[in-house]
This record gives structure tokens, C-alpha cells and sequence, in this order.
């Protein structure tokens, strides 16, 4: 299983604001295990953190701005796109003002930073949400859409639609984080001619130049007016007659506003707080239906905060019942797993098939058999006893004994013709023969039940 990642070392850009025109920096920090992404503003009286997730999002107007207790930071979604693609799961993020810094509007020199200083492995499981069904959002008014369709890794596809001779239609597609790096990072933002006079009007944009914009020029307008606009950005008069790009830097790739709808995306997805295995097809993407469906996979995560394991029961075991059986002592009847399906160092994933033969169920109950919830434990710590025996010599002179079961709970019943799945995952490294383990049962994508338990393994006589 894939460990979680944080930076090696810190590191820190500097640059002007997009919207406010301050001379920022932003560092980025190595952080713990199950940190998440957090954001620190080090200019505010006692510093506060912000939980770097979607529930935190206050505006979506031109950037993504999470807010708590009154103190914003805005234009975070580059940054956030960099460390999510680039696999980092933990970060501290201290910032000297209201925004992150735009640099060239691009998320190109945060990649670039990351690599420089490397990344490290750390000790807690990666905590993918996985994609089992497809999940929609859709806004009526505005066109625009979300789809996540399962998929083995995540990847994206975008679609942009603008009322533009310049752009009027184009899309982008990421199939591998790996290529985010080469692909989406260097694409930068862009802002159309007619949005640059109200945006001015609102407050915002005051860092925003030709350096760190790609700027579309398609709708004429009269040369005074246009030239009224340049004076306003502080760039030289242009032809008022010649409609495209305006910028110091030609475009990367002709798809460049594609791919950086794309980047954006990825930033704002990376709010859902877990990264997803699953692919995306987003339809005239922004940042406000971005935060939307974060939002709504955030309240999806909840409901199924522990997902099932995936049993494909075409794929040959890691153990068939021939190996089962020269680690566990156990026969029948009270042999409780059939097969595993996965094994880690420090978690097993064991299946077991119920059917209405069960001996148990003669007597529990002749009129509505339903499995003892003593023999759904039992089967629990049979599966656990497999992922400690398979690390012994000899296995067949030990066995194992409980000492404890704490905080059980059985959430449905379990009747014949239920699959049982168990997901068992040790909660500290085995000493001197003591395990302790958090035990789940699934039936489907349910939990029927789960426990915590300690036990001992004990060479027999």
C-alpha cells in the first residue's frame, strides 16, 4: 500500500498578488502524518491556520479564498494543484498576506520548487477515496458539470466552451499525475479584454499584468476606449483592429486556457481533503462548481468514511484454503475464512462465503438463520491471526489467544448467501508477541461489523 507523502525541506516563493498587488511569500513546510493541507497567516495577530479543505471555501469570484473567524487567503489553487499532483499528502503552507503570490499565473514554479527539494516517505497509509459508482453535479444555469466515473487512478478530462471567436471551444486531458510536471503545470491563467475594465471596477487584479496573464482580445472595440484600457494596465496602445492573444510570452500549446481550467481544477479538487482514485469529466469547469462538487464529495467521503475493500472474485487469492490451513489451527466447523484477497505488511483483506449449510445456523435461529455476532468476531481475528502467522517460521507451533476486544459493533445482520469481506489493519508494529488490530466485516459496501482487539501469539508446547 502507498505511504503518505510531505517535502523533505521547506521552501518559499515571493511575488506580487493577482488581486492585490502586495508583495507576498508563501513557504511551504513539511508537516506530520495525517496533517493534510493547512494554511498559515504569519502577518495576523497570533497567527491563525485554516484547514486547507472545500468547507472553508468563502469565495469562488476570479480564485478560490478559504476563510475562518474573518482572516482569508485567496488565490490558492495553484499552489493546492502542484502539491496534490505531485503526490503530497501532508504540507504546512505560511503565508505573509491575504493571498499567494501569482508568479507567472502558473503553477510552474511551485512544481519546480517541490523537486528541487524532494519529497519523503512517511508512515501513515495514503487514504484514497475510491471511485465505485458514478457521481454528478450539474449547474442548470450556467451549463456546467461534473462527472467522476471509476477508474484505477485519477485522472481528467476538461472541456471549455466560451461565447469567443478566440476560444470558442476546447479541451484537455491528463491520464497520469506523472505528466502534470511537463503538461498542465506551465499553463497559465487567462482573462478576457471585456472582464479586465469590471474586474478593475471590483477591486481586483492589481497585481495582474502581461507577464502573469494570458490576456484574449475578441471582441472590438473602438480605439479610444482600448487605448483608455491599455493606459489603465500600463502597457503600450495596441491596434484596436487586431483581435487574439495579448501577452509578452507566446501561448505553450494552443490548448494552454484548456489546460489551465484543468490545473485549476485539480487545485480545487484537492479541497476534498483525500485524494480520489477516479476519473474526472469536467464541463466548463470553474471555480465555483469546482467547490460545489468538492463540497458534495466531502459529504460523499462522510457517509462512506470506510470503504469497502474491492473483491474481484475472478482474481486468484494471495491464500486459498489449502494455505489457510496450514497457518490456522482451526477445521471444521469453526474454520471461518475461505480465502484473502490482499496482504500488506500491516494489513489482510480474507472473504468469507455464508451459506445456509453454516452449522450455526440449526440453531440460530431455525425461522431467520442470522450468523452469531461472537462468530463474525471469531472470523475477524482469524483473518488477523493469518497476517501475523504468515511472518513466523514454522507457523504451525503457534497459536493465537485473545487478550482484549474493545469498541464492537454490529451494524446489520448476516444471513446465508451474504459475502463477507474483512479488512484488518495492525494499529501498532507486533511486540513480543502482543498485536493489536482494527478489525471491519462488509457485507456489500456496508459495515455489518467492526472491533478493535489485542491478542497474543504463543508457541504451542
Amino acid at each position: 500500500m502507498l505511504k503518505q507523502k510531505t517535502l523533505k525541506d521547506s521552501f518559499s516563493l515571493s511575488g506580487k498578488g493577482l488581486h492585490t498587488g502586495l508583495d507576498l511569500t508563501v513557504t511551504f513546510n513539511p508537516a506530520p502524518d495525517n496533517h493534510g493541507y493547512k494554511i498559515q497567516r504569519i502577518d495576523v495577530e497570533g497567527q491563525p491556520v485554516i484547514d486547507a479543505v472545500a468547507d472553508n471555501v468563502t469565495e469562488t469570484t476570479r480564485g478560490t479564498v478559504l476563510g475562518k473567524n474573518g482572516v482569508k487567503v485567496s488565490t490558492i489553487e495553484h499552489g493546492m494543484a502542484a502539491l496534490y499532483a505531485l503526490g503530497i499528502d501532508n504540507c504546512l503552507i505560511q503565508v505573509n498576506g491575504p493571498e499567494f503570490p501569482i508568479l507567472d499565473g502558473s503553477a510552474r514554479y511551485y512544481v519546480e520548487e517541490i523537486e528541487k527539494v524532494g519529497t519523503e516517505e512517511q508512515s501513515a497509509v495514503k487514504d484514497y477515496y475510491i471511485i465505485k459508482s458514478k457521481i454528478e453535479f450539474r449547474d442548470e444555469k450556467t451549463g456546467s458539470s461534473i462527472i467522476v466515473l471509476p477508474d484505477e487512478n485519477f485522472s481528467l478530462n476538461v472541456l471549455v466552451s466560451y461565447d469567443s471567436t478566440i476560444i470558442p471551444n476546447q479541451f484537455a486531458t491528463l491520464e497520469n499525475m506523472d505528466d502534470f510536471a511537463s503538461e498542465i503545470a506551465g499553463s497559465r491563467t487567462f482573462v478576457f479584454v471585456r472582464e479586465i475594465e469590471p474586474l478593475l471596477s471590483a477591486g481586483l487584479i492589481k497585481g495582474g499584468d502581461l507577464d502573469n496573464a494570458i490576456v484574449i482580445y475578441e471582441r472590438q472595440m473602438t480605439q479610444e476606449n482600448y487605448d483608455k484600457l491599455a493606459d489603465v494596465m500600463g502597457v503600450p496602445h495596441m491596434d484596436a483592429g487586431v483581435l487574439g492573444y495579448i501577452n509578452h510570452k507566446p501561448l505553450v500549446w494552443p490548448n494552454e486556457c484548456a489546460r489551465h481550467k484543468l490545473l485549476d481544477a485539480i487545485g480545487d479538487l484537492a479541497l476534498i481533503g483525500k485524494p480520489i482514485k477516479g476519473r474526472i469529466i469536467a464541463t466548463r469547469p470553474g471555480h465555483t462548481i469546482n467547490n460545489k462538487f468538492a463540497r458534495q464529495m466531502r459529504k460523499e467521503i462522510r457517509l462512506h468514511d470506510i470503504q469497502a475493500p474491492i473483491y474481484n472474485c475472478e482474481e486468484l487469492p494471495v491464500m486459498d484454503i489449502n494455505r489457510i490451513c496450514e497457518l490456522l489451527p482451526h477445521r471444521y466447523p469453526f474454520l471461518l475464512v475461505d480465502k484473502v484477497i490482499e496482504l500488506g505488511p500491516n494489513h489482510i483483506v480474507g472473504v468469507k462465503n455464508i451459506t445456509v449449510n453454516e452449522p450455526f445456523f440449526q440453531g440460530h435461529f431455525p425461522q431467520e438463520p442470522v450468523m452469531p455476532g461472537v462468530l463474525q468476531i471469531e472470523a475477524m481475528a482469524q483473518v488477523g491471526g493469518l497476517l501475523v502467522l504468515n511472518s513466523v517460521d514454522e507457523p504451525e507451533r503457534y497459536s493465537t489467544y485473545f487478550l482484549k476486544i474493545d469498541g464492537v459493533k454490529f451494524r446489520q445482520k448476516v444471513v446465508p448467501g451474504d459475502t463477507l469481506i474483512f479488512r484488518l489493519e495492525l494499529l501498532a508494529p507486533i511486540r513480543r508477541g502482543i498485536s493489536t488490530m482494527k478489525g471491519y466485516v462488509f457485507v456489500g459496501e456496508k459495515v455489518a461489523c467492526e472491533a478493535e482487539f489485542m491478542a497474543q501469539i504463543i508457541k504451542n508446547k
